[in-house]
């Protein structure tokens, strides 16, 4: 996979990137989306949105980081933010329970919709591990390499910026916390949002105003968290 081969990057990730997206390892992914599209697999998020979350958020830009850990893999959700779906498509649970610890944390009104493209316009890189998945099939690019592309894009977060904070919930996104430099960011770390672990901590973590006080002290705007109305 190279950037100039149907890939369409974000000035400033492209040049932090450049070295990776030439690795063996990025043309062997390459080609196998090309077999498994060839083959008549459905691939989400479609090829333009693979790459949405470096293309919303600037690198220069990033105050927040959302680790997710598989793109959506029902018909019409994914769009390459983690957690959000598209327009029109109802919340899926793991979401809802993003939205009641808004509710609670912040008291603002839960949303009507899903789709999470106004946090990353404002400097909230919302990262899924794996940048695509098979429909219906879970966990199925998981072990592809896009893990150690954005294993390399967390680590570029955390040495050329600074004062990031860093949500990192559940197990698996705490497991890239060795790739964080806890001097320079703020870690917060709870359970994961999904109804299975969700009331075991996740209500209740207070990670959003967490985070707008720390960009306060910091000297830098906090995030409107509160979604737009109508999509």
């Amino acid at each position: 996979m190279k950037q100039g081969d149907r890939v369409k990057l974000e000035g400033s990730w492209k040049a932090a990137l450049q070295d990776e997206f030439e690795q063996p390892y990025m043309q062997e992914l390459g080609a196998f989306l090309r077999r498994e599209k060839a083959a008549g697999k459905v691939i989400y998020p479609p090829g333009p949105l693979i790459f949405n979350a470096l293309n919303s958020t600037p690198l220069d830009q990033v105050r927040v980081v959302i680790l997710g850990q598989d793109p959506y893999h029902g018909a019409g959700q994914a769009h390459g933010l983690c957690f959000s779906v598209q327009p029109g498509v109802a919340p899926p649970p793991s979401l809802q329970n993003i939205f009641k610890e808004l509710k609670r944390d912040l008291n603002l009104d839960i949303p009507r919709h899903g789709y999470l493209q106004h946090w990353a316009d404002q400097g909230v890189l919302m990262l899924n591990t794996s940048l695509t998945v098979e429909q219906g099939m879970a966990g199925s690019h998981a072990k592809m390499g896009w893990q150690r592309l954005t294993d390399r894009i967390i680590e570029v977060v955390s040495q050329r910026r600074s004062s990031v904070v860093f949500m990192l919930w559940g197990a698996h996104a705490q497991s890239k916390s060795k790739l964080i430099d806890p001097t320079r960011h703020l870690l917060l770390k709870s359970v994961h949002p999904s109804p299975l672990s969700a009331h075991r901590g996740f209500i209740g973590n207070g990670h959003f105003s967490r985070a707008n006080h720390f960009l306060r002290q910091q000297g830098l705007a906090p995030i409107d968290w509160m979604l737009p109305a109508e999509v």
